[in-house]
């Protein structure tokens, strides 16, 4: 009979140490999804809680191709006080990693590890802007790209030749081929970037005036037309006046009549200039004093703007051939020399 019993006890036995095995399971499952649930509350506190920085703000400037490891640490380098590590797994488990963007950042006191990525996702960079105004020249505006802040002088060293090879453009001066306008840049790129852009610009708005110019122009091609928007620009005082200043320069051209037009000489002078125009200067042959040679000068003489090129291939129409400025921005145009002689003495000379 004890062998009887043994034989029916056995299978109790077992189903207790299957029940003992399994509770151990079900106890070691739940200890895991607790830890699981801990480790996902620490996580999520972490991505919500505000980054320690070293300073009121920190700022990273990201190159194109860096890794996401590498973005993690270069943050951790500028100034975020935390495990580059954890910044990086973060970008690994948000599945965003690689569509961080390379540009300038800058970030300040309170913000998260989400709102540091969703900053780079989105591209919010810090950017700086340099201004180009109209009738600057080329000298002037190398200036001012020296003085952008955080511009890298790529660029600077360069030749206005090799610079224009650099460009696509080798066989245009570079005076005049940049338009007028505010760049807005990263921070940490170069000024030929910006060199690039301006570039282009001028290109496309050239091209659209030329495509759309009126007939009859004495005007070869888009840079002939360059040239003379240049010399608007740098004549024209009142916006009002620019198609009669276009017109009159225009209308010269058509009858051989010599521009004669002071900026050209001044230009053609170049450091030389002191201020102040003198007669020998209108007498001294250059190759842009358009008082000893006839049409047009070799290259333009500054950053045309928009209008001037709209003005100088839409110019008014006018039998216009002289222009002498009244004193307050505007201009007196006349159609023969008398009629100007007498504007002359009104405006220049005060004399009535």
């Amino acid at each position: 009979m004890s062998g009887i019993r043994n034989r029916i006890g056995s299978p109790r036995r077992a189903s207790r140490e299957r029940g003992r095995v399994l509770l151990g399971l079900l106890a070691g499952l739940l200890l895991l999804l607790a830890l699981g649930a801990a480790a996902a509350g620490a996580a999520w506190w972490w991505l919500q809680k505000p980054l320690d920085l070293a300073q009121a703000s920190v700022e990273l400037s990201i190159e194109p191709g860096t890794s996401p490891q590498q973005v993690a640490q270069g943050w951790v380098a500028a100034g975020v006080q935390t495990d580059a590590r954890l910044l990086y797994q973060w970008f690994r488990w948000s599945g965003q990693a690689r569509q961080i963007r390379a540009g300038s950042y800058e970030v300040h006191e309170g913000i998260t590890p989400r709102q540091l990525l969703d900053k780079m996702v989105r591209g919010d960079e810090v950017l700086e802007v340099v201004r180009l105004i109209e009738g600057w020249n080329f000298r002037q505006f190398r200036a001012a790209l020296a003085k952008a802040p955080h511009l890298k002088p790529v660029a600077a060293a360069m030749s206005e030749r090799e610079l224009m090879a650099a460009l696509g453009s080798p066989d245009w001066p570079a005076e005049g081929a940049f338009f007028p306008d505010t760049y807005a840049y990263s921070r940490g790129v170069s000024d030929l970037t910006v060199m690039k852009r301006a570039h282009a610009a001028m290109q496309r708005r050239l091209e659209s005036a030329w495509a759309g110019r009126a007939e009859g122009l004495p005007l070869k091609s888009p840079a002939e037309a360059l040239i003379l928007a240049s010399i608007v620009e740098k004549e024209t005082g009142a916006p009002a006046d620019r198609g009669m200043v276009a017109s009159v320069f225009i209308n010269r051209l058509k009858i051989g009549m010599p521009l004669q037009t002071d900026p050209t000489v001044i230009y053609g002078l170049g450091e030389a200039f002191d201020g102040n125009l003198r007669k020998r200067d209108l007498q001294t042959d250059t190759p842009f004093n358009t008082y000893t040679r006839g049409g047009l000068p070799p290259t333009p003489i500054a950053m045309p703007g928009l209008a001037s090129l709209q003005a100088t291939l839409h110019p008014a129409t006018s039998r216009a051939l002289y222009f002498v400025a009244r004193g307050d921005g505007s201009s007196q145009f006349s159609e023969d020399l008398a009629a100007h002689n007498r504007a002359v003495n009104k405006y220049q000379r005060g004399q009535k």
